[in-house]
C-alpha cells in the first residue's frame, strides 16, 4: 500500500517514497514473525550504529556529482543552507546541516502559539476517550513512553493531547522548540531501534515508546513562557539514529548548551540534533491546555488520501507535512475550552 500524506501549504495530496520500504516490510513481518534473535539484532543500538556508519560516514564517490544526484533524488534545497555547501561531503555531514531558519522558516509573532519540533509529518491525537482525537495506544503506550517511575508526570499529562512529529531521512534535524518556558526535568530512557517507516510502525505494538528517547518537561506557565501549561517533549531515536545531541541555542546555532532543569528555552530556538536517518518528536500536553489548528485537524480526517496509518488505525489518519516553526496550536483560553470541549 503506497503512503500519502497532504502538503500544507498547497494543501495537495503527496505519495511519500519510503526509503528500503522492502527491506523494512520484511524485517517486520517475515524476520520478526520467524527469527526473533535476527529481528532483536536488527532493532539493537550496535546493529543501528553499524549501519549508520556504513550508510552515512563514507564520503561520496565522484563529488559533486554524488551530491548532485542524491539532493535531485532528495528534494534537498542546498540554497537554505548556513555556511558552505561544499563542506557537506558525506551523508552525515548533509543530514547534520545547518539551515538560515530565521529567515526561511518564519514563526508566529504571538506568544500563545505552539510551533512544530521540527520539519516533518504531523498527526494529533488526544488520551481521553471522550475525546474526537482518541488514538488507542498504537503509536506509544503513554505510561511507558514517559516513563513508568515518574508519577508527577503521568499524572500532570492524563487525559491530555499530543503531536507526533515524523522527520524523513532528506529532512532537516534539528529539534527546535515547540514553547517557550522554564525546564523542570530531562532524562533518557534505553530501549531498542525500532524504524520509524508507518508501515513498521502499524506492524510493531507501541513502538515510539521501545525506543530509546529523552523526555523534557517544559512549564509554559512562566513569565515570558507560552502559557499551556506544562508540555513533554519526547524525541526518539529510530534505525540509524545512534544519539540525540542536546545544544540549545538563543540565536541561530551559536554557543550551543546543555539542556538542564532550570534552563529557560525561547520557543522556536535549536534544542537537539538527531544523527541521520529518520526518527520522531512527540509533544504532550495537558488536558484542555492546546487547541490545535483547524487545517491539521481537517486534513487528519480526509478520506481521499492513501494513509498506512489510516489501514492500522482503521479509521482516517492522514499526515501534514509541516516546516518547522510554523504554529500547530495555541494555548487554550477558559472560553475556547468550553466552545471546544475534550479535544
Amino acid at each position: 500500500m503506497k503512503h500519502q500524506y497532504i502538503d500544507r501549504k498547497t494543501r495537495q495530496v503527496r505519495t511519500e517514497t519510503l526509503k528500503a520500504d522492502p527491506v523494512i516490510s520484511a524485517i517486520y513481518s517475515s524476520i520478526r514473525e520467524n527469527a526473533a534473535f535476527v529481528f532483536r539484532l536488527m532493532i539493537s543500538a550496535r546493529m543501528s550504529s553499524l549501519i549508520g556508519a556504513v550508510s552515512y560516514d563514507l564520503p561520496f564517490f565522484t563529488p559533486p556529482t554524488d551530491v548532485k544526484r542524491f539532493l535531485a533524488a532528495h528534494g534537498i534545497d542546498l540554497s537554505e543552507v548556513a555556511g558552505d555547501p561544499a563542506k557537506l561531503d558525506t551523508l552525515r555531514k548533509l543530514f547534520e546541516r545547518k539551515i538560515r531558519y530565521e529567515a526561511l522558516r518564519p514563526m508566529p509573532k504571538d506568544v500563545s502559539v505552539v510551533v512544530s519540533p521540527a520539519d516533518s509529518r504531523l498527526l494529533v491525537g488526544g488520551f481521553s476517550k471522550h475525546s474526537i482525537l482518541f488514538i488507542k495506544g498504537k503509536f506509544f503506550d503513554f505510561c511507558e513512553l514517559i516513563g513508568r517511575d515518574k508519577p508527577q508526570w503521568l499524572g500532570a499529562f492524563e487525559g491530555g493531547n499530543f503531536a507526533v512529529t515524523r522527520l524523513t531521512p532528506d529532512k532537516y534535524h534539528y529539534n527546535h522548540t515547540p514553547v517557550a518556558g522554564t525546564v523542570l526535568d530531562i532524562y533518557e530512557i534505553d530501549g531498542h531501534f525500532h524504524s520509524c517507516n508507518p508501515g513498521a510502525v502499524v506492524r510493531e505494538v507501541t513502538p515510539y515508546s521501545k525506543n530509546r528517547r529523552v523526555v523534557t518537561i517544559i512549564d509554559t506557565d512562566v513569565p515570558g513562557g507560552t502559557g499551556c501549561g506544562l508540555v513533554c517533549m519526547v524525541e526518539v531515536v529510530a534505525m540509524m539514529i545512534g544519539k540525540i545531541v542536546q545544544c540549545y541555542s538563543k540565536k541561530g546555532y551559536e554557543n550551543p548548551q546543555a539542556v538542564v532543569p532550570g534552563l529557560f528555552m525561547e520557543k522556536g530556538c535549536p534544542k537537539s540534533l538527531y544523527r541521520p536517518g529518520s526518527s520522531t518528536t512527540i509533544v504532550i500536553f495537558q488536558k484542555q491546555r492546546i487547541c490545535f489548528s483547524q487545517d491539521l485537524l481537517e486534513n487528519q480526517v480526509r478520506t481521499d488520501v492513501s494513509s498506512r496509518f489510516s489501514e492500522g488505525f482503521a479509521r482516517p489518519l492522514v499526515e501534514t507535512e509541516v516546516t518547522v516553526r510554523s504554529g500547530i496550536g495555541q494555548a487554550c483560553t477558559s472560553s475556547e475550552t468550553a466552545t471546544l470541549g475534550d479535544l
